[in-house]
């Protein structure tokens, strides 16, 4: 489907658009797997976007990092239109094509990615760690920053306190995440599952990448490495 140019996400001409969304994000979810991560993947990527100084491009990096040697061995870039804009819930369609982009340059083993994102935490358990894990057919997380679905208790203060992410009520609560503190005193991080992972080899997976900062190593590297790329950045030259 051709996307149209970006409009306010109130206009209702996005009603259709966004209807087709969801729906593909209903058949996604179905093909996600949920399974053990084992053996603990070693080689483990980071994935992150920025926008581009003019809000045209949506730039994407892609980090791999060695967890044994806890280095970096491969960073790949990717860039793609900015044709939509940002509505929460629907990530994946706006920084899907430039991830996608960099992935295409990896040329390590990746084992896992962590994602700057949802992954079942999400309205309708796609968020970008399924959307993208199942799209590439890869062990994927979703690591975020603030709460987009689900409701959870205030994990306790110190590093390592964790609190479960649910959605429901009553007798049909379902555990879509966890809330997870990485380092004292400091907010709290949303992990969830995305494709061919569950929740506690997530968990583990996530704790195995600390380095002392809020996020896990391989997003936090992302993180920076997308700001680098945006400071860089330079349009392609069209004729």
């Amino acid at each position: 489907m051709a996307m149209p140019a970006p409009r306010p996400i109130v206009d209702p001409a996005w009603a259709p658009l966004m209807e087709s969304w969801r729906e593909r994000q209903r058949e996604l979810a179905a093909l996600a797997v949920e399974k053990p991560l084992r053996p603990l993947p070693r080689l483990v990527a980071g994935a992150d976007s920025a926008l581009s100084p003019d809000k045209e491009w949506v730039l994407a990096a892609v980090v791999v990092w060695d967890r044994e040697t806890r280095r970096v061995i491969e960073i790949a870039h990717g860039a793609a239109r900015a044709e939509l804009p940002y509505i929460p819930g629907y990530l994946g369609f706006r920084e899907g094509p430039a991830l996608l982009a960099a992935f295409r340059e990896i040329r390590s083993p990746v084992e896992a990615v962590l994602f700057d994102g949802m992954g079942k935490a999400h309205p309708r358990r796609c968020g970008i760690a399924v959307q993208m894990g199942v799209t590439l057919d890869i062990p994927s997380i979703g690591v975020g920053k603030s709460r987009l679905f689900g409701s959870h208790r205030e994990p306790g203060p110190a590093a390592g306190s964790s609190e479960p992410l649910t959605a429901g009520s009553g007798g049909s609560v379902e555990r879509i995440g966890e809330v997870l503190r990485t380092k004292d005193g400091v907010k709290p991080i949303y992990v969830s599952v995305g494709h061919r992972a569950d929740l506690e080899t997530a968990l583990e997976l996530v704790r195995a990448c600390a380095g002392g900062y809020r996020l896990p190593e391989p997003t936090r590297l992302a993180d920076k490495e997308a700001a680098r790329f945006k400071a860089a950045w330079a349009a392609p030259v069209t004729a």
